[in-house]
């Protein structure tokens, strides 16, 4: 059975690093991206993406929350999970399905929460 992908969007590599090793130890393929653009180019690419875990503030044009409804829109299978540090979303804010985690947050409730959406 093929692994299950997860695109992380997170600036700050140490965190993307983490939270995407912590992903691998899960058994879930992880494609990583520093911004909303590259990941937006990654997932023009890869069509075995079946999540995004996204921080919303991110250098460039678009943050996370927008990167979200771009990607509700474009590819609507794809799962999302939205984290911050910085502010925290109403479900309104986000699309359908979407699902928020404040940060600081515990990678196992994360784990558990991609594995529930993606199966």
């Amino acid at each position: 059975m093929p692994q299950t992908t997860v695109l992380v969007i997170e600036d700050e590599p140490l965190i993307r690093m983490t939270v995407s090793d912590d992903l691998r130890d899960s058994d879930l393929r992880v494609i990583e991206a520093g911004n909303a653009e590259e990941a937006l180019r990654l997932l023009e690419t890869d069509s075995t993406v079946r999540a995004i875990f996204t921080d919303i503030d991110m250098p460039g044009s678009l943050d996370g929350l927008k990167l979200a409804w771009i990607v509700r829109d474009r590819w609507p299978p794809v799962e999302i999970v939205i984290t911050s540090g910085q502010r925290r979303v109403d479900v309104g804010e986000m699309p359908e399905r979407a699902v928020f985690f404040p940060k600081p947050y515990a990678h196992q409730p994360l784990i558990e929460a991609l594995t529930r959406l993606t199966s």
